[in-house]
């Protein structure tokens, strides 16, 4: 028993966890899990964990405290039940945004979640692409960022005219992160000057660092929730004499009316990986996801045979 793999599925996201499962060769454990009328929830393990090494997969999407609530109460659940070693996989970290105190009185929230995964028993987290890597360090306990860059960028390269195209960074802040992908894909970069005047969903494009005119625009980004950001730099690159916008993005947080704003845009297509499920009943022919599930199996096989997780990024 005490070299059992046992894998755990939350219910935020059943289809990533049984891809993972079939990739590991690994059925995933029998549980139980309640909603009550009262909203409480019940997790039960309907198999001995007692000295396993157990994965437990949860990712942050709506309703994200719901999700965050029943991570908690499984990890505590099987730390209770004498699990050896309980890892947290996160392909979504959920609060990743709230990464520093940019205002006065408000939660660094990011820390606040390693606090309580913590608390609750986790002795590992596994995740993927950190909106920002500081939030490793909030943690006391090992922490491995898997990054889906490859994955994205084998799937642009087999279906986009590299030699005619360019990165494109929707803001300056996310043009530090194309560096991983212009040197995998050999492509120059673009920068879109954007100045956002309040917390709405509202940008305004104002300058453009680069050259897109006649060529393929690829707008890349770590997720998109409103589409705000990167459908004003769609519109922007596009008055600047790009031919054909593409654009990727790890998370697909598409919250609101993203994906009908998408379906307005000048984007042809969007490439995104299966962090987080699409809402349900909102497909759209312009969205195409590819899968990660064999990063997280890889991962999950590596943790658990001692081996080197860093490997995987090579």
């Amino acid at each position: 028993m005490a070299n059992d793999i046992k894998i755990i599925a939350g219910t935020s996201h059943p289809a990533l966890a049984q891809d993972i499962s079939n990739h590991l060769g690994v059925p995933l454990s029998a549980t139980e899990i309640i909603r009550f009328g009262n909203e409480n929830i019940l997790f039960q393990s309907l198999e001995n964990v007692r000295e396993s090494d157990v994965f437990v997969i949860q990712t942050s999407c709506p309703p994200v405290s719901d999700f965050l609530v029943e991570l908690l109460i499984i990890i505590d659940a099987l730390k209770h039940a004498s699990a050896r070693r309980v890892t947290a996989v996160l392909p979504y970290f959920p609060y990743a945004r709230s990464d520093k105190k940019d205002r006065p009185r408000i939660s660094i929230t990011a820390r606040l979640m390693a606090d309580l995964l913590e608390t609750a028993g986790a002795d590992r987290v596994l995740t993927m692409n950190l909106h920002s890597p500081q939030v490793g360090g909030f943690f006391r306990i090992p922490v491995d960022q898997l990054n889906a860059t490859p994955v994205v960028c084998d799937r642009l390269r087999e279906t986009t005219a590299m030699e005619n195209s360019v990165l494109v960074a929707g803001d300056v802040s996310e043009a530090k992160d194309l560096g991983d992908y212009a040197n995998r894909l050999n492509l120059p970069i673009a920068v879109v000057d954007k100045r956002r005047v309040d917390d709405s969903e509202n940008a305004e494009a104002v300058a453009l660092i680069g050259d897109v005119h006649g060529k393929n625009g690829l707008i890349i980004d770590d997720e998109i929730a409103s589409g705000g950001t990167m459908i004003e730099a769609a519109r922007f690159i596009g008055a600047h004499g790009a031919t054909r916008i593409e654009a990727a993005a790890v998370h697909p947080v598409l919250s609101g009316n993203a994906i009908r704003r998408i379906e307005d845009s000048p984007i042809e297509r969007l490439v995104v990986t299966d962090t987080i499920p699409l809402p349900e009943g909102t497909a759209s022919d312009k969205i195409e996801v590819v899968s990660v599930a064999h990063l997280f199996a890889d991962a999950i096989h590596a943790i658990h045979t001692g081996e080197s997780v860093s490997a995987l990024f090579t």
